[in-house]
């Protein structure tokens, strides 16, 4: 039926009565004046987009049921952000999507005359060429995409250009973050690149797990060395539970891409996570079963969440020459289960 344009046409007075994207501008709280882009693709998946937080993407719903960890935070404007250590946290509002980069991801680094906090400014910069667009496809379906540009330069520094396009279609069940990285400077750039993509519950519950193709897995320390036995598990909301995190060596598919999937057999709904291995070889799962921060991440990266100087160390840090440009590719897909 979504594919039929002559027929909605004919039913409705305007396509928004199915798929919209609705632009708006928060009013109350530490989120005040920033801009907002609820989009509605019309198959019950829902999701909201945040230019002035580097194009991310906050709550996020499918058929009235919540997909995306929110911290207590809520959604922060981006003057508030704070780079010194860990003060990323304190404006970090979880959501579905949280872009870290595009210089520094994961520990803090002191390089002397730069500091770069936690998870690098991503997520705090406003995009720029703010646009979002809803049309129908030569193959038939009705496209609603957002884009924008993030740039983070400094002078006597980097000059490193975001262009991101996030889309989705009538009656589809899926997401696809695509991003162009350009080094428009004159001098190499480090470029570490992390999608931090937070589920929370009811998507996540007690019996829940991953399901991956067999695979290499690492843990990033001795405190999550403890539980890797248990990785594909999702467990009961604990007091002071410490947060586990591993690092996955997913094969790819034929076409190229690494897929996991997070198992709810309670909602009858599987999330299904795609992304390309060529540009992003690395998948981070913190795994966090804390009260109130009842969360599990599945992070595709070009790095490691170490610090620059760490990646630098095990050599799997990125560089990017001048004008050289690279691409990534995410996918998010929510399947819905047999009741057999």
């Amino acid at each position: 039926m979504f594919k039929q344009k002559d027929f909605l046409r004919e039913r409705t007075g305007s396509i928004r009565q199915l798929a919209s994207i609705r632009r708006a501008i928060l009013d109350d709280g530490k989120g005040r004046g920033m801009r907002v882009w609820d989009v509605n693709n019309g198959s019950g998946l829902s999701f909201t987009v945040y230019p002035d937080r580097g194009m991310d993407i906050g709550e996020a719903w499918f058929k009235g049921i919540p997909l995306a960890w929110i911290s207590k935070n809520g959604p922060v404007a981006p003057q508030f952000f704070e780079n010194d250590g860990s003060q990323w946290l304190r404006s970090w509002g979880g959501g579905l999507l949280t872009g870290c980069g595009l210089i520094n991801v994961g520990d803090p680094v002191d390089l002397g005359e730069e500091k770069m906090g936690l998870h690098g400014r991503l997520s705090h910069t406003p995009a720029e060429n703010i646009n979002t667009k809803t049309k129908w496809s030569k193959s038939g379906f009705y496209i609603l995409e957002a884009t924008g540009e993030v740039r983070q330069s400094k002078v006597f520094g980097e000059n490193l250009l975001l262009t991101r396009r996030i889309s989705t279609a009538m009656g589809d069940n899926s997401i696809i973050i695509e991003d162009t990285v350009e080094n428009q400077g004159f001098h190499p750039s480090p470029f570490m690149l992390l999608y931090h993509i937070n589920l929370g519950w009811p998507l996540i519950d007690t019996g829940c797990e991953l399901e991956a193709v067999e695979h290499e897995i690492e843990p990033q320390n001795a405190k999550s060395a403890v539980g890797l036995d248990e990785w594909n598990k999702v467990g009961v909301p604990e007091a002071g539970a410490s947060g586990q995190v591993f690092y996955h060596h997913i094969p790819a598919t034929d076409c190229g891409c690494a897929v996991i999937k997070l198992i709810n057999k309670k909602l009858n709904i599987a999330l299904k996570l795609d992304y390309r291995l060529d540009e992003l070889p690395y998948l981070v799962q913190w795994k966090n079963m804390a009260k109130c921060e009842y969360a599990l991440g599945l992070e595709p990266a070009n790095c490691l969440p170490d610090g620059q100087i760490k990646n630098a160390e095990r050599g799997i840090l990125k560089t990017l020459e001048p004008g050289e440009t690279t691409t990534a590719m995410v996918k998010l897909s929510i399947e819905e289960l047999d009741n057999d």
